[in-house]
């Protein structure tokens, strides 16, 4: 039953990034955001098979599994999704050299990072710096979605704003577990954390690609509020 529930996570984990990313992409014109889903549904498309091939160690996908991992902790699911949002609350518009340089960091932070996957944090002093790190960098992109959701209440999305604020509190309890607090229960796979985790990053790319709709359907409908009163008034 948890080889099911893992698997019908990780499934909708790749689906919210694939779906949702794409849409990002052709509605919004969001490459930031849509091109990091699909970078997570490729991530757990790659979990799958690895996962479905016996989930040999030794294997290929077992290190780009931990690259797609420390590409989205470290700038992806970080310093990415807030600036993809600031499209909405801020109106930033990066061009083209931006989301090409972005990416090429979370690039590099993925090829370094994903080597201290597996060691012990607390027998580690660089690895415990680099699981420090993730924590830190989730806490701070907390910090702006929580700015995130006020702008949603304020808007008057109130369940976006509500669900927003959820699932970041869930992402942010995953990101302290991840390194620091292995469930005691769990086997030596952590398939019952790793189905906590794929089921909590599908939904906050469900969810948070909802919350940018509404902010984004307000403020279109604030921009063009002044320009009908504008022309009743002439």
């Amino acid at each position: 039953m948890k080889d099911v529930l893992f698997l019908l996570a990780d499934l909708w984990m790749i689906f919210v990034g694939y779906f949702f990313g794409w849409r990002f992409i052709r509605r919004y014109g969001n490459y930031l955001l849509g091109l990091e889903w699909m970078v997570v549904a490729t991530s757990g498309s790659n979990f799958l098979v690895w996962s479905l091939l016996g989930g040999d160690q030794s294997s290929v996908l077992y290190g780009v599994a931990y690259f797609f991992d420390a590409f989205s902790r470290s700038v992806g699911i970080t310093l990415i999704l807030v600036m993809g949002l600031m499209k909405v609350t801020r109106g930033y518009k990066p061009s083209v050299a931006v989301d090409v340089g972005v990416f090429a960091l979370a690039t590099v932070a993925g090829l370094f990072l994903r080597h201290f996957h597996g060691e012990d944090p607390y027998a580690d002093n660089a690895a415990f710096a680099v699981a420090a790190f993730y924590v830190a960098v989730n806490l701070v992109s907390a910090v702006f979605l929580a700015y995130f959701a006020k702008r949603l209440w304020d808007a008057g999305a109130k369940w976006p704003a509500i669900w927003t604020g959820l699932v970041t509190a869930a992402g942010t309890t995953i990101a302290i577990v991840y390194d620091f607090f292995p469930f005691p229960f769990d086997d030596a796979s952590r398939t019952f954390f790793y189905t906590a985790a794929l089921a909590t990053w599908g939904t906050q790319g469900f969810v948070y690609f909802f919350a940018y709709r509404a902010l984004h359907n307000h403020n279109a409908a604030s921009s063009t509020k002044p320009t009908q009163e504008a022309g009743a008034s002439s």
